[in-house]
């Protein structure tokens, strides 16, 4: 249990569901997590819960004023950063024909532009065998009815991973893209209650899913933690799916 022993991992959106599952991760394998997410309340409960090798920042990674904050207090605490877990992100439900350009700006100015400026801004902090995990989504190469935009800005995010890798060459820092089918997290509910067929949806997810079931928050941590190990060291440009076999039969 010490993969992570002495490393020093950021982790957005790291106060609920994968993200916070992965947390809990990295410090039981020896990591000390900075988590970052805009409410303050459940930023306290997961610090609380995580235990002294972890701190929680305040902020939203689609205004750049707030992740400038966040790096700067990584670099005064402990100097840089061995994994960065780019994995907030969100979406609403909207099919053709009632997509809004606010919903439109939402979801790409979080999923996107909020991802690409989180690791601008962490790169002067990584040094060589670092790790840089994106958080993707089967939507990202599957069609999925009144998911359009949030699956246009997960698509983005795979092509991100495998451009960067390029960029990156010869610094040592991998890229690599983690991609979850339907996990049992705040987000999912939250999607599936604006669907307003909430037990509906979760039985086609289901469906959908060749194990037949939703997938644990737990076990998108547990290839979290091995994108960010040097189980990993061979590995940058790719995708990883923890998706039941949803996107892969």
């Amino acid at each position: 249990m010490d993969r992570l022993q002495g490393k020093t991992a950021v982790i957005t959106g790291g106060s609920t569901g994968i993200g916070f599952a992965t947390a809990q991760r990295f410090v039981a394998e020896g990591a000390f997590v900075y988590i970052f997410g805009r409410r303050q309340a459940e930023l306290d409960k997961a610090v609380a819960a995580l235990g002294p090798k972890a701190r929680g920042v305040q902020g939203d990674i689609s205004k750049l004023t707030d992740l400038d904050r966040l790096f700067a207090q990584v670099r005064e605490e402990k100097g840089s950063i061995d994994v960065l877990f780019a994995n907030a992100g969100g979406g609403t439900l909207a099919p053709l024909g009632q997509i809004t350009p606010e919903q439109y700006a939402e979801t790409f100015d979080i999923n996107v532009k909020g991802t690409l400026f989180t690791v601008q801004k962490a790169l002067p902090l990584l040094k060589s065998g670092s790790a840089i995990i994106l958080n993707g989504s089967t939507t990202g190469v599957k069609g999925t009815a009144a998911f359009s935009v949030y699956s246009a800005s997960k698509a983005a995010l795979r092509n991100f991973a495998r451009s960067w890798a390029l960029d990156l060459k010869g610094t040592g820092i991998r890229v690599n893209v983690l991609s979850p089918g339907a996990t049992e997290t705040p987000g999912l509910n939250g999607v599936a209650e604006l669907s307003g067929a909430a037990d509906a949806l979760r039985a086609q997810l289901i469906e959908q899913t060749a194990l037949g079931r939703i997938g644990d928050a737990s076990e998108t941590a547990a290839v979290a933690l091995f994108l960010a190990s040097d189980d990993s060291s061979f590995m940058t440009g790719s995708e990883v799916f923890v998706d039941g076999g949803a996107a892969q039969v």
